[in-house]
């Protein structure tokens, strides 16, 4: 292995860990430890309004997480991550399920993209995508009952 496939490596790997790290955040509900995987400019493109978001504050996740009976569980599939210099990349297939605070199970797959930036030597998500496809058949309903 040369140098620059060993920093690929090294690279790719401390992307999983942070990724592994925002999901053990919300898993537990710590919006701080959620907000610490972010850029400070971080943007986000995810399922609840508005378009664009860039929830920047605690207060936001708090609400979200107070909405779940407990911790919030994601599994994430076919994971893949691309890496060049300061900017990386990553797609998956991602499972969320928890108990709602009106006591309802909660399962649904979504698609995600991350993308990194690494600030002073340490990757941080910068930008989040997430989408369900919708059934075009004139309904525009959310397909939330897909599985991979």
């Amino acid at each position: 292995m040369n140098i620059q496939s060993s920093s690929k490596a090294s690279d790719e790997a401390a992307i999983r860990s942070l990724i592994d790290q925002h999901v053990k955040a919300v898993y537990a509900k710590d919006a701080a430890g959620v907000l610490a995987c972010f850029t400070p400019d971080y943007v986000a493109f995810t399922l609840e309004p508005p378009l664009v978001s860039a929830m920047t504050g605690t207060k936001q996740y708090d609400a979200w997480f107070a909405t779940w009976q407990g911790p919030i569980s994601t599994e994430i599939r076919d994971l893949d991550i691309a890496v060049g210099g300061d900017i990386g990349v990553s797609r998956s297939l991602n499972r969320m399920s928890s108990r709602t605070s009106g006591g309802d199970d909660v399962e649904v797959w979504y698609r995600q993209t991350l993308s990194f930036r690494r600030l002073n030597g340490v990757w941080k998500i910068a930008h989040v995508h997430t989408s369900v496809p919708f059934y075009m058949d004139g309904s525009f309903i959310a397909a939330t009952d897909l599985k991979p």
